[in-house]
C-alpha cells in the first residue's frame, strides 16, 4: 500500500477516535478530513471544497429537509400527535392490544410527517408509555412497540433518510418514496399482526381498555373525534405523498405544501399560538442546522478520502469477499448494521455509504432496492441492544419504574420482525420495484 492509502486508513481511525473522545460528529469529520488531507497533499487538495459546499447548500432536493422537519415538529408541538394516540387508542379499545395497534398507526403517521426517529420515539414515549403501563400492558411489550413504531420513520415516506439516499445514489426522490411504500406498509402490518397474535394467546400482556373507560366516551362522540383528529392529518400525509408519487409536484414543492398544511391544521384546531410557533421554529432550525452542518463537514472528509486513494482500498476489500455481487451486498449490509450502533443515519448515509457505492454502481444492482435495504437495515440496527439509538431515546423519557432491561427484553421480538421483513425484501426485490413500475417512475 502507498503512504497516502495508509493516511486514508488513519483518517477513518482518527474519525472514530474523536468520536470515542466525545467530539461531536461534524467536528470529528472536519478535523480528520482536513488533518489527513493536508498531510497527504497539502492545502491544494481542498481547492474544490468551496464548490462542493456550495453544491450542498444550494441543492434543491435537500431544501425538502427543513420543510418536512417543520411539518413533523408542528404536528408534535401543537399536540395533534397526543390527541391522535388517544382517539385511535379508544377506537381500538375493545381489542386486546388495541392501544399497541394505535401506536403503530401513529408511528406510521408520525413517520410519514417527520421522518425523524428520535423525535417520534420521544414524542410517542412521553405520551403513551405510562398510560400503557397504567392500563396493564407488559412493560417490555409497551417499550418494544414504541421503539419499533418510532423507527418506522426510517422507511415510511417522506423519510429524511430516503431524501438523502436519493441525492447520494442519483435516484429521484419520488422513485425512492414509491419504492419504500410497499415494504414500509408490510413492516407496519407485521408489527400490527404480532400485537393481534399476542392479544389472542397472551391477553394479560396487552389488555383491552377497561369497559368503564370505553363507556365514558359515546360512540357518536368517538366518531366525531376521529373525523376531527384523525382524518385531517391523514389527508395531509396522503396529499403530500400522493402529489410526489403521482408526479404532480416535486418533493420540495410537496414539502412546502405539507409545512403549510400542518400550520393551517394547527391554526384551525386552535392549537397555534406564539409559544407553539416559537418552539416549532426553534426545533426546526436546530434539527435542520444539525443536518446541514454534518453534510458540510462531511465534504472535506469525503474529498480527502477519495484523494488519498480510499476508494481503491474499499474496492480491494470487496474483492476478498466471496459470493460476487450478493456477497458484497451482504458484507456492506453487515458493516452498515454495526455502524448503526455508533453513528446516526446522516453520517452513515454521507460517509460510509459513498465509500461502498462505487462497488455497486456498475454491477447492475437496482439502486432503489439498495436504498430501501439500507434504510430498513439502519432501522433494525437502531433497535438492537445494547447500542440502539431508539432504546436510548426511550430510556431518556421513560418513568423510573421502567428499567433498561425492560426495554432491551421488549424490543427483541420486534427486532425479529424487522429482520424477517429485511430478509423478505432481500429475497423479493420486486417489493420495491412494483409500485414505481406501476406508476411509470
Amino acid at each position: 500500500m502507498t503512504g497516502n492509502e495508509w493516511l486514508a486508513i488513519g483518517m477513518v481511525g482518527g474519525f472514530f477516535g474523536f468520536l470515542v473522545l466525545g467530539v461531536p460528529v461534524a467536528i470529528s469529520l472536519a478535523i480528520s478530513g482536513f488533518a489527513f488531507g493536508i498531510l497527504g497533499f497539502g492545502t491544494g487538495l481542498f481547492n474544490l471544497l468551496p464548490a462542493r459546499i456550495y453544491g450542498v447548500v444550494t441543492n434543491y432536493t435537500l431544501l425538502a429537509l427543513p420543510l418536512f422537519i417543520f411539518m413533523g415538529v408542528m404536528l408534535e408541538k401543537s399536540k395533534l400527535a397526543e390527541e391522535l394516540i388517544d382517539v385511535i387508542g379508544h377506537a381500538m379499545g375493545r381489542l386486546r392490544g388495541g392501544m399497541g395497534l394505535a401506536i403503530v398507526i401513529v408511528g406510521v403517521l408520525m413517520g410519514a410527517s417527520s421522518g425523524v426517529v428520535g423525535a417520534t420515539v420521544v414524542t410517542v414515549g412521553l405520551l403513551s408509555l405510562q398510560p400503557l403501563i397504567n392500563r396493564g400492558y407488559n412493560k417490555g411489550v409497551a417499550c418494544g412497540v414504541i421503539c419499533a413504531s418510532g423507527t418506522l420513520g426510517q422507511i415510511i415516506p417522506p423519510s429524511l433518510v430516503l431524501i438523502l439516499l436519493a441525492d447520494i445514489l442519483g435516484e429521484s426522490v419520488g422513485t425512492l418514496f414509491a419504492a419504500a411504500m410497499v415494504p414500509g406498509l408490510i413492516l407496519a402490518g407485521m408489527l400490527a399482526l404480532y400485537l393481534v397474535i399476542l392479544g389472542i394467546f397472551k391477553p394479560d400482556m396487552v389488555p383491552a381498555i377497561p369497559q368503564d373507560e370505553r363507556d365514558a366516551l359515546a360512540t357518536r362522540d368517538l366518531m366525531l373525534k376521529i373525523a376531527k383528529v384523525v382524518l385531517p392529518p391523514l389527508a395531509l400525509v396522503f396529499a403530500v405523498l400522493g402529489s410526489i408519487v403521482g408526479g404532480i409536484a416535486a418533493p420540495t414543492e410537496a414539502a412546502s405544501m405539507g409545512a403549510l398544511g400542518a400550520l393551517l391544521l394547527a391554526l384551525f384546531t386552535r392549537r397555534l399560538n406564539f409559544g407553539v410557533m416559537r418552539d416549532v421554529l426553534r426545533d426546526t432550525l436546530i434539527t435542520s442546522a444539525m443536518v446541514f452542518f454534518i453534510l458540510i463537514c462531511a465534504q472535506p472528509f469525503g474529498l480527502a478520502f477519495r484523494g488519498l486513494g480510499g476508494e481503491g482500498l474499499v474496492h480491494a476489500m470487496f474483492e476478498w469477499v466471496p459470493g460476487g455481487d450478493m456477497g458484497n451486498l451482504l458484507f456492506m449490509m453487515a458493516v452498515i448494521f454495526v455502524l448503526g450502533f455508533f453513528l446516526e443515519w446522516i453520517e452513515i448515509s454521507y460517509i460510509a455509504l459513498p465509500m461502498f457505492l462505487p462497488v455497486f454502481m456498475n454491477s447492475g444492482i437496482d439502486m432503489a432496492w439498495l436504498a430501501i435495504l439500507v434504510a430498513m437495515n439502519l432501522q433494525t440496527s437502531f433497535l438492537t441492544p445494547p447500542f440502539g439509538w431508539a432504546l436510548f431515546f426511550l430510556k431518556g423519557v421513560a418513568p423510573k419504574s421502567v428499567s433498561t432491561m425492560d426495554i432491551y427484553r421488549g424490543v427483541i421480538p420486534f427486532i425479529g420482525i424487522q429482520a424477517l421483513a429485511l430478509v423478505l425484501l432481500f429475497i423479493f426485490p420486486e417489493l420495491t420495484s412494483w409500485l414505481p413500475d406501476l406508476i411509470g417512475w
